[in-house]
C-alpha cells in the first residue's frame, strides 16, 4: 500500500479529486497518510479533517527563517514516512533539502503544457492569464516528478485542453481542472501505486 502525503496552500479540489478516486478505486494501492499545508485557513485541511485523515498546518510565518521551516516540513515529512509526495495546489517552493530526501518520490501538478507557460511566476491563475494574453489555442496540465528546479523535473502524463473564444482566466482555470488536473493526477498515482512509473536517464516511462 503506497503511503502518500499530500502538501496543499488552498481550497484542496485537487486534494478532493484525490481522496474520490481512492474512494471509488480508481486509485488503487494507495491511501493519504497526511494533509499538510503552509496555510492556517486553507479549507483542505477541513476536507481531509473530514475524511478522518491527518490534517496539519505548519507555516513560514510561525518560524524566524526560511531554512527553520523548511526543517520543521522535512522533519514532519518524514515523521510519516511517506512513499509518495503529493503537491496538489502546493504554492510552497520544495527546498533542495526535501527534493535530495525524497529523490522521484515528490510529484506535482501544473496547470499547462510543460515546457509551455512554466516556471518561475507560473502559478496559479497566472498560469491561464499567459495562455490567454499569448493567444494559445491549447493548453491543458502536466504532472511530473519534482527535481531541484521549477517545473523541470521528468513528466509522468500530460492531456491537452483546448481554448475556447471568450475565455477569462478563472473559466480556463476551471476547464483544465475538471479536464485535465483531476484527471491524470489520479492517474499518476495509481500508476506509481501499482509499479507502471521509473525515471531512467531523467525520463519518466510507463511501463
Amino acid at each position: 500500500m503506497l503511503k502518500l502525503a499530500v502538501l496543499v496552500s488552498g481550497g484542496g479540489t485537487n486534494l478532493q479529486a484525490i481522496m474520490d478516486c481512492i474512494e471509488n478505486g480508481t486509485i488503487t494501492n494507495a491511501e493519504i497518510s497526511v494533509v499538510i499545508s503552509n496555510n492556517p485557513n486553507a479549507y483542505a485541511l477541513e476536507r481531509a479533517k473530514n475524511k478522518g485523515i491527518d490534517a496539519i498546518c505548519i507555516s513560514p510565518k510561525t518560524f524566524e527563517t526560511r531554512d527553520q521551516f523548511n526543517e520543521a516540513l522535512l522533519a514532519k515529512l518524514q515523521s510519516y514516512n511517506p512513499d509518495l509526495i503529493v503537491l496538489a495546489g502546493c504554492l510552497v517552493v520544495i527546498p533542495k533539502i526535501m527534493v535530495d530526501a525524497f529523490p522521484n518520490k515528490i510529484i506535482n501538478i501544473h496547470p499547462a503544457l510543460i515546457p509551455s507557460f512554466c516556471g518561475t511566476g507560473y502559478y496559479g491563475l497566472k498560469v491561464h492569464e499567459k495562455v490567454l494574453e499569448r493567444g494559445a489555442k491549447v493548453t491543458g496540465a502536466t504532472v511530473h516528478f519534482v527535481d531541484d528546479g521549477t517545473d523541470t523535473g521528468p513528466i509522468i502524463l500530460q492531456k491537452a485542453v483546448y481554448v475556447q473564444e471568450g475565455d477569462t482566466p478563472e473559466v480556463l482555470q476551471r476547464r483544465v481542472m475538471e479536464e485535465a488536473e483531476w484527471i491524470i493526477m489520479p492517474k499518476a498515482i495509481d500508476l506509481i501505486a501499482n509499479g507502471h512509473v521509473y525515471v531512467e536517464n531523467g525520463i519518466a516511462h510507463i511501463r
